[in-house]
């Protein structure tokens, strides 16, 4: 029998109605054998998610002052949800447990990851599934990053004796023990692993959404569900401003050619989307998958005449920006000029230096800065058909009097990458879209 490894978000496991839905979801296919659970998210638009209330709590105690309040919400959220789903969990001794930690200084890594401990154990007893920490499988290096082959091992070893498992999102350990995060939305990522681990022959992701959009719901009205994309496709849009799902999450499935379909836990009959390897036959029926972007960058620019006949320039200038741990977003180049793509946060207080470090370093002919731009990205594998798609939106961007400050075209049939001013962002997306729909 196949296996299918299920990983519901936040707002899909907000309150019990939603965890029956989920329940549902799950018992109605029996390939369905492991699932990853989120922390509650928001039931109501103006609700608080329990892992930031989890994070007040542990501010509050490290300022000594009263987190009693918070923590008797989150307790009571909790305990709404066993009472509804009538089963039993003795919510107060685990309750005592981070009180405890609280008042003995608890580190913030392990109040957040309360929430995903919390829901996913409560998960496992509605389901009658086995409960799996991910504290003694799913581990960091001493730096925080992931070290993914022991994680990989020590998820399949545990995995392996469980038939039905709910493994909790979110979090692992360090060499130490102690409990690491990954970053916000990082339930996203432990699902991917657990695939991984298990060999999955798919990785459903279950979220708020019936799929991917073809571009930004706040801009776009009724934008398209994407029905196929590729994991390339889908990195490039993540970064880029799509969001979805986590963009670590794809790398797990990736390295194991294991495709994620992104469905809606409020629309279980919605297809959604699938991320693949390679488009299926015939199904590439968009030239264009999507379009997403960034607001708030910068660029400078430097000019060096036969800069590029002169080996390492563009190392040289790159290593500038290394050398005072600003990182860079993107790097195009002509023929005899260099621009770099920086986000404006961290370009405005370290201007003067890089400016002046440039200048006495490299001497360039010509140095200039952008700010208050946008980028904007559209990928697409449509095959010969992209250049005409290519064309029309570049067409359809002049048009609307929008001036391009910078072009960029990658590898790939189309993935293209240009440069606006903030102020034009969204009259830009609109013609991009209005050219690919």
């Amino acid at each position: 029998m196949s296996t299918t490894v299920v990983k519901f978000g936040g707002t899909s496991l907000a309150d019990a109605s939603q965890m029956k839905k989920v329940a549902a979801i799950i018992e109605q296919d029996p390939a369905r054998k492991y699932a990853v659970a989120s922390a509650p998210g928001k039931r109501f638009p103006d609700d608080i998610k329990i892992t930031d209330l989890l994070y007040s709590c542990s501010s509050l105690a490290e300022s000594d002052q009263n987190f009693e309040p918070v923590l008797k919400k989150i307790e009571r959220r909790f305990q709404d949800i066993i009472d509804e789903l009538g089963i039993a969990f003795d919510l107060k001794a685990e309750i005592d447990v981070i009180r405890d930690h609280l008042l003995t200084g608890a580190e913030k890594h392990y109040m957040a990851s309360r929430g995903e401990y919390l829901n996913s154990r409560i998960l496992a007893a509605y389901l009658n599934f086995d409960f799996v920490d991910p504290v003694y499988c799913i581990h960091f290096n001493e730096d925080g990053t992931l070290n993914s082959e022991k994680t990989r091992e020590d998820l399949a070893r545990t995995l392996s004796r469980s038939g039905h498992a709910v493994v909790a999102g979110f979090y692992g350990s360090l060499p130490d023990g102690s409990v690491h995060t990954f970053s916000r939305g990082g339930s996203d990522v432990t699902g991917g692993l657990v695939a991984e681990a298990v060999g999955a022959d798919l990785y459903e992701n279950w979220t708020d959404v019936s799929g991917l959009l073809a571009a930004d719901p706040r801009v776009i009205e009724n934008p398209r569900v994407v029905d196929f994309i590729t994991y390339r496709e889908l990195r490039i849009l993540s970064y880029m401003g799509a969001s979805v799902l986590h963009t670590d999450a794809v790398l797990p499935a990736c390295r194991a050619g294991i495709p994620i379909n992104i469905r809606n836990t409020n629309a279980p009959e919605d297809p959604g989307t699938m991320i693949v390897s390679s488009l299926p036959a015939g199904r590439a029926q968009y030239n264009v998958t999507g379009v997403a972007g960034r607001k708030g960058l910068s660029v400078v620019q430097a000019e060096k005449v036969m800069a590029s006949d002169g080996a390492g320039y563009t190392a040289l200038l790159l290593d500038i920006f290394k050398q005072l741990h600003v990182p860079f977003e993107q790097c195009l180049t002509g023929i005899d000029t260099i621009s770099v793509v920086i986000r404006s946060d961290l370009f405005a207080p370290m201007k003067d230096r890089i400016l002046r470090k440039i200048r006495d370093e490299l001497t360039p002919d010509a140095l200039f800065t952008k700010e208050d731009l946008a980028m904007i990205t559209v990928v697409g594998e449509g095959g010969p058909e992209s250049s005409a798609a290519l064309v029309r939106m570049l067409r359809s961007v002049s048009d609307d009097g929008v001036e391009i400050s910078t072009i960029n075209q990658g590898a790939g049939d189309l993935n293209l990458i240009i440069g606006v001013r903030e102020e034009d962002y969204e009259k830009t997306l609109k013609a991009i879209y209005r050219a690919i729909d």
